[in-house]
């Protein structure tokens, strides 16, 4: 996947522009510079071309705050892995030193990179960006990512510099990804199904520093697997070489079918692990959930019973992903993670018909109809499935909008309970179907 960069100058609304892009507010934004230390991720599409959208911190060259050494130094480990840069700048400033020394580096890096000038939110504001031209960068881009003006053109520019969607070669492998926190057992993992040492293995956290892809045959079947860098809190997060495996995760992530989530038993399920969990659901990848070490815990009839029911109890939104108990030292039901992967692999690329949707939802979604809101009856007409690898359904309702959350969950748990979902997550978009009076109208137009 094509990687962009943004950065920039503190303050100059890198994070407000990463937000508009990417649909979501995954960046935190504040009139406060500094406020993006790390780089947060995320993906998009343009013009059929996907490529993972990086938000930097504040890039300040030659700075010898220790803060902003380090976001500086964050802003290069994103810039080098970049495939194009968005070089962001405030129109309402003008150019400063500190733009011109960044444009600087831009340049000796030879990054294709597309000049913007924000803040630029109306018609007048836009004659800002001709001071701009003096930073050599070709043409400026007067935008605003408050509202969005002109976003849509320099992206046009943006996605010439980026490699053609359906150019790339589609690997039909399963491909399987391990992540967890560090020293979970990830590399024991890998190397146990792979029945040699690929990974170091240390009882040293951190020791896999970026992902690596190896090819195992299991009765006949060539599978990818990917051992990842351990996943830690952004606060534990201090070398940049940690910063860069971070980003290599991300994208393993994005590039795999299943994931393997390693959870240490010994531990037991921690804030981390919810949080890595979060990030592959927000990726809409398959899930499994690998409870490892489990040949050091004292067990019982019921033992596994309950620690299945007390992680279900805790993430009680994510109980369609199965649990498995593992050792990867002894390699007890290692191979399960296979059979379970394929069998999600499968679910993920499964296609209901509209015919039986409806013919098996509606019925139910009769039997319990959204509750009234503000007095207007909410009904569901029909349902369908837009989407595979992740499973997308559409509703057509007259009034999208009012459909409570609660309903929606109700809707999801009733899919599950009637079509086998096990360990993928399913997407929702609600439609609001015209009434046989506008179809009429429409027509007349």
């Amino acid at each position: 996947m094509n990687v962009v960069a943004i950065v920039g100058r503190p303050n100059v609304g890198k994070s407000t522009l990463f937000n508009r892009l990417v649909g979501s507010r995954h960046a935190i934004v504040e009139d406060t510079p500094g406020v993006t230390r790390d780089r947060i991720y995320g993906s998009m599409e343009w013009n059929n071309k996907k490529f993972a959208l990086i938000d930097t911190g504040g890039f300040i060259p030659g700075s010898e705050d220790k803060m902003e050494q380090a976001i500086r130094e964050q802003a290069m480990i994103a810039l080098n892995e970049a495939d194009a840069v968005l070089f962001v700048c405030d129109g309402r400033d003008g150019v400063t030193p500190f733009d011109e020394d960044i444009a600087n580096i831009l340049r000796r890096s030879n990054k294709p990179t597309i000049l913007l000038v924000n803040k630029c939110d109306n018609a007048a504001q836009q004659n800002y960006a001709f001071e701009f031209h003096s930073l050599g960068l070709g043409t400026p881009h007067a935008i605003s990512s408050v509202n969005g003006m002109n976003t849509g053109d320099f992206l046009d520019e943006l996605t010439e510099h980026l490699q053609d969607t359906d150019e790339e070669v589609e690997d039909e492998r399963l491909k399987i990804t391990i992540v967890g926190r560090p020293n979970s057992g990830k590399s024991s993992l890998c190397n146990a199904l792979l029945g040699q040492e690929r990974s170091i293995v240390t009882d040293i956290a951190g020791t896999t520093r970026d992902a690596i892809d190896s090819v195992i045959k299991y009765y006949g079947e060539e599978i990818l697997l990917i051992d990842t860098a351990g996943l830690r809190r952004r606060s534990h997060v201090k070398e940049n070489v940690e910063m860069y495996s971070i980003l290599r995760t991300s994208r393993a992530i994005e590039r795999c079918d299943v994931a393997v989530i390693m959870i240490d038993a010994t531990r037991g399920l921690e804030e981390q692990d919810k949080k890595i969990i979060n990030t592959v659901n927000e990726s809409r990848k398959g899930m499994i959930i690998a409870i490892n070490k489990w040949d050091l815990i004292e067990k019982e009839t019921k033992t596994a019973r309950e620690f299945e029911l007390k992680i279900k109890e805790e993430i009680p939104t994510f109980d369609y992903v199965p649990v498995i108990f593992i050792s990867a030292l002894t390699k007890q039901r290692i191979t399960k993670i296979i059979e379970l992967s394929k069998q999600i692999k499968e679910t993920r690329a499964r296609r209901i018909s509209t015919r039986v949707l409806n013919d098996t939802l509606q019925p139910i979604l009769d039997n319990t109809p959204p509750p009234s809101v503000r007095g207007i009856d909410l009904r569901i007409n029909y349902i369908t499935q837009v989407n595979t690898n992740p499973p997308v359904f559409t509703f057509f309702c007259n009034n999208p909008k009012l459909l409570p959350d609660s309903y929606k969950r109700f809707i999801e748990r009733a899919i599950r309970e009637q079509f086998d979902f096990t360990g993928t997550p399913i997407s929702f978009v609600f439609r609001r179907k015209n009434t046989p009076w506008e179809e009429r109208r429409k027509k007349n137009m």
